[in-house]
């Protein structure tokens, strides 16, 4: 398991559906995984939807618009038309709100009169590894810790364009006690490693950039589920048990 992705170590719900995947609010970590083999669900392992909607004329439309929103009714099919369907005592545990699709405007399906969607949503926990629609789309990165110095005292004109050499927030601009502009490292943090500050000759001499080896800077992403800063530490919760199972086949071998 890597930081790079929580795919690996982060558990989802969701189901897959017409042409692609409706991500879910429900927190797996408070449901199980299914057994293997096992078809039929249970209030501990599965959610339950259905979609039930049919596309008809809008026979109440004044005007002669030919916009398909004005013709029809039901026309575009949304995460919002799916319901939930309690299973068990799911009811006094959970709210539709909590478990229900992150977004309700995912659009589904387009239809026309005659067209009809009557549809039974299974949701179960499932692993990156085990099929890929359990891998949410969402990205993380981390880059090492930028640590950018002066050699020497930058002032006036050349503090301004070192100022703008680098991301805003890296340098700012200091009054001396006599007056004078100077340049100085605000945030390293903000720094994107650009190195636009070595297309300058009067400048390039004047900083030194490199990066702090053990300080790592993650971005993590979520498709709404956990919170990118749950999925951190859940991610590392992982890899502390990975690395117990490989120390524990070690030291039987």
């Amino acid at each position: 398991m890597n930081i790079q992705s929580h795919r690996m170590s982060q558990q989802h719900l969701q189901f897959s559906m017409i042409e692609g995947l409706i991500p879910l609010k429900a927190d797996p970590r408070q449901f199980e995984f299914r057994p293997e083999g096992v078809t039929e669900g249970s209030e501990r392992d599965t959610l339950e939807f259905e979609l039930k909607i049919k596309c008809t004329w809008n026979k109440d439309s004044q005007n002669e618009s030919t916009r398909a929103d004005d013709m029809y009714k039901n026309n575009n099919v949304y995460s919002k038309h799916i319901k939930w369907l309690p299973i068990g005592d799911q009811a006094s545990i959970y709210k539709e709100s909590d478990v229900g699709p992150i977004h309700d405007d995912i659009l589904i399906a387009k239809m026309r009169p005659g067209h009809e969607l009557d549809l039974k949503l299974v949701a179960v926990k499932g692993l990156g590894r085990d099929h890929a629609k359990f891998s949410p789309v969402a990205t993380a990165s981390y880059r090492l810790l930028p640590d950018i110095k002066l050699t020497r005292e930058v002032e006036g004109e050349q503090a301004e364009l070192l100022q703008r050499t680098f991301s805003p927030g890296v340098i700012g601009l200091k009054r001396t006690a006599d007056g004078r502009k100077i340049a100085v490292v605000n945030n390293s943090r903000y720094d994107t490693s650009s190195r636009n500050v070595f297309r300058y000759d009067e400048l390039k001499d004047s900083v030194v950039m490199t990066k702090i080896r053990d300080h790592f800077i993650f971005t993590i992403e979520s498709v709404g589920a956990l919170k990118p800063e749950v999925l951190f530490i859940e991610a590392v919760k992982e890899l502390r048990s990975k690395c117990k199972t490989l120390m524990d086949e070690l030291n039987h071998a």
